[in-house]
């Protein structure tokens, strides 16, 4: 299929959920249910352990191989993450990496054969390098050397070359490689000097799309036709103002380009450029953000993605008829990784849901049923044990409305008030979306209500939301998480007195601020979350140059703001800190490095403060291991069984 493998790349770049490692480890809880009578139901709910809930598997990776027998996937089910063969006939899935150490995730079949893609990093460094599986099970690495990153953009259409971009000759920078599918030979396609971001390339090679960003809240497009005499990149949207541009892909015919652009209104819609008429024109608009827009392999199926209200609603369009597909019955949630077979009689997909992780499934097209090919939930489990979230909104300090997702645990009620935990997503920017968190389905199961609340700042609500926390980090959005605090204060069953605050990344760092800026909450748990911004932003990663600038206009230039960031950065306000404090981070992370946890622990334990702290040595900024993840599970509720009860 034409996918745009630079979008799968580059979604959540700067977004995370994770979990941590502690060390030492508290004991485990049992495997086995403790049944707990609930308040608001005759039926008896279970509660599960930390064990049996990341015991799920969690999968993702829909590539088909050539001849429409397996899907490539990504799971987790060994303990790290590994590429397997799901046969569509519904037989058992073969695992063709073994590794236990550093994470692999499946990137495509081969279009004439069964070798595939893969690419890993070392200890979640980030500095990702790609790999060829062969059909004997040997690997090749292809983008050998050191102190690089590499990522895959895609395939010819010939079958017999694909691309890789690598930031091997000038760490800053991406350069674009065309590879042979036969001896793995290499050519460099496009030297990228001044900052590109390459977003994807047509399907006959000809063209590449690329975005320069100038800006937080601008970028431009551009058009680089590689058959031309002069390889000059032609601007697509001489545009007066602030509006943001990025690529989805290509047609099929490679004619024309996909891209998308919030140039008319709050939310990005989805554009085409002809390029031979030089015209541009719309081609999907919805009342929510556009998410992503692609393919079938002879471009008869469309699929779009839109972000609606913090879940994603997903179409298929049959261009041939101009009628939306209808799937047959298959299990409630989202729909998710799309794809179809060469020959466009199978489509593969995944369903996710708060109360279920990702299942693949399989369609023979036009047939009247969906296999189901993977379950994933934990043995034992049952689904009606866990919690659909809901959608709620409240207003702010300054009246606007911001909204959240609020997860009620079966046993809270009027009678029986319970804890509640305000959970901040990473970012800036980010988003907290339905979909199956085993680490939010774990706290609610063991009794803590859980409101994930998308302050101003975070994506999906269109770019005036987006816009208002630039450069008011650490005030205005921290006066959301407040304000959502006394929203949970204002029902029956949660206990008021009992509220923490819990947060990854940026999550992490409006954690900390928020026990250092203000005295609302009972306890805090930050993961790998930025305590000096001063730091943060003079040590980002060399492969992040390309949108320094955007990450200045966010959140300030540590050379010319750094008054203001020392302001907003809890280090240097730790004798403020009066609540008990959990602090997760790995050791290899490259973004929020380890300094930070480590002096932002030294100075709460300097003024007498409770604070635990758990360090892996073997991860980044995100937890690949399942089992590291388990234990910091285990460290979360034994931090909450402390101090919130």
């Amino acid at each position: 299929m034409r996918t745009s493998l630079l979008l799968q790349a580059t979604i959540g770049s700067l977004l995370l959920v994770a979990c941590g490692k502690p060390a030492p480890a508290p004991e485990p809880t049992s495997s086995a249910a403790e049944p707990v009578q609930q308040a608001t139901s005759e039926v008896t709910v279970p509660q599960y352990s930390a064990q049996t809930f990341f015991d799920t598997t969690t999968l993702y990776g829909s590539s088909i191989n050539h001849d429409g027998t397996a899907v490539l996937v990504t799971s987790d089910a060994s303990g790290i993450y590994n590429v397997y063969s799901y046969p569509v006939d519904g037989s058992e899935p073969t695992q063709l990496t073994n590794s236990t150490t550093d994470a692999i995730r499946g990137i495509s079949w081969f279009p004439k054969d069964n070798r595939l893609l893969y690419t890993a990093d070392q200890g979640g460094n980030e500095l990702n390098h790609v790999y060829v599986r062969l059909e004997d099970g040997t690997t090749q690495d292809l983008t050998p050397g050191e102190e690089l990153k590499a990522m895959v953009a895609g395939w010819h259409e010939d079958d017999t070359h694909f691309y890789v971009m690598t930031n091997e000759r000038d760490n800053r920078y991406f350069d674009l490689y065309r590879y042979s599918a036969d001896d793995f030979s290499r050519t460099m396609v496009f030297e990228n000097n001044t900052g590109f971001n390459i977003e994807s390339v047509s399907p006959n090679g000809r063209y590449l799309a690329l975005s320069r960003t100038n800006s937080n809240a601008d970028s431009d497009l551009f058009l680089v036709d590689l058959q031309a005499d002069t390889v000059e990149p032609k601007l697509l949207n001489p545009t007066e103002g602030a509006i943001q541009h990025s690529a989805y892909t290509f047609t099929v015919d490679s004619n024309k380009l996909i891209y998308g652009t919030d140039g008319q209104g709050e939310f990005f819609q989805a554009w085409e450029y002809d390029i031979a008429n030089d015209k541009h024109s719309e081609r999907y608009a919805a009342d929510w953000d556009v998410s992503f827009l692609y393919f079938s392999e002879s471009g008869r199926y469309q699929v779009v993605g839109v972000n609606a209200d913090a879940r994603t609603e997903l179409s298929i369009l049959d261009q041939s008829t101009g009628k939306q597909v209808q799937l047959p019955e298959h299990p409630p949630g989202d729909l998710r990784g799309v794809n179809f077979s060469d020959d466009e009689s199978t489509m593969v997909f995944y369903v996710n849901s708060d109360v279920s992780p990702s299942n693949l499934m399989v369609w023979q097209v036009g047939s009247d049923s969906v296999a189901q090919l993977s379950n994933t939930l934990a043995e034992g489990m049952n689904p009606e044990h866990l919690v659909q979230s809901s959608v709620e909104r409240f207003e702010s300090f300054d009246e606007l409305t911001v909204p959240g997702l609020l997860y009620k645990p079966h046993q809270a009620s009027a009678d029986n008030k319970v804890p509640a935990i305000i959970f901040i997503h990473g970012g800036p920017g980010g988003q907290t979306r339905q979909g199956y968190s085993a680490m939010v389905q774990h706290l609610v199961n063991h009794g803590y209500a859980m409101f994930g609340v998308n302050n101003r700042g975070s994506s999906g609500y269109g770019k005036t939301f987006f816009h208002l926390d630039d450069k008011r980090h650490g005030e205005d959005d921290l006066q959301d998480i407040v304000y959502g605090k006394k929203y949970l204060q204002t029902l029956d069953w949660v206990d008021p007195d009992r509220i923490a605050v819990m947060g990854g990344s940026y999550g992490g760092y409006l954690t900390m601020a928020a026990l250092a800026f203000t005295d609302e909450f009972d306890a805090g748990i930050n993961i790998f979350g930025v305590t000096n911004w001063v730091r943060t932003l003079e040590s980002i990663p060399p492969w992040w140059e390309s949108f320094r600038q955007s990450l200045y206009d966010e959140l300030g230039d540590p050379a010319v703001d750094g008054e203001r960031l020392r302001a907003i950065s809890p280090l240097f306000h730790a004798d403020r800190i009066k609540a008990p404090v959990l602090v997760v981070q790995g050791a290899n992370d490259p973004r929020v490095l380890q300094v930070e946890s480590d002096e932002m622990v030294e100075a709460i334990r300097a003024n007498n403060v409770p604070v635990e702290y758990v360090l892996f040595d073997d991860e980044g900024h995100g937890f690949a291991v399942k089992e590291n993840r388990i234990e910091a599970q285990e460290a979360y509720l034994k931090f909450l069984e402390t101090y919130l009860q």
